[in-house]
């Protein structure tokens, strides 16, 4: 998680929303990004999708099975349907998104693919530099 955290920092830098996302199997680093949607101007350049895109092309597979991901904010809709149809096995997030808690949601649903999701993982840190990005955006 501290290394997903080093690379939220990154998205701040560039003035995006803070997120950095992580994908380890058998215990390497397989890809690693942060969020570029203003960067890029795209609004599904986030820090999951971008991971999940390079550890396919990486692992020439779209199925990542037997890998984990962290992430430093808890995936929204979007990124837990591309981490459920990559077939990710465990993700462990820090900040919870309190507005929309997107991940109770899709426990326990009849997926396909079951992951594990455990939030709270350097919960303080991370939810740290999110609340000073947007306390910096709002001033």
């Amino acid at each position: 998680m501290q290394l997903a955290l080093e690379l939220a920092h990154k998205a701040y830098l560039h003035g995006d929303v803070p997120v950095g996302a992580v994908i380890v199997k058998n215990g390497k680093v397989i890809s690693k990004a942060y969020n570029k949607k203003t960067k890029l101007k795209d609004s599904t350049k986030h820090a999951e999708i971008i991971a999940i895109s390079k550890a396919s092309k990486k692992l020439k597979d779209f199925r990542l099975e037997g890998c984990e991901m962290y992430v430093t904010f808890e995936p929204c809709v979007m990124c837990l349907g591309a981490i459920l149809s990559a077939r990710i096995e465990h993700i462990y997030f820090g900040a919870y998104d309190k507005r929309f808690e997107s991940v109770k949601y899709v426990e326990g649903m009849p997926f396909n693919h079951q992951a594990e999701f455990v939030g709270g993982v350097m919960e303080k840190e991370c939810s740290a530099l999110l609340t000073k990005f947007f306390k910096e955006i709002r001033e």
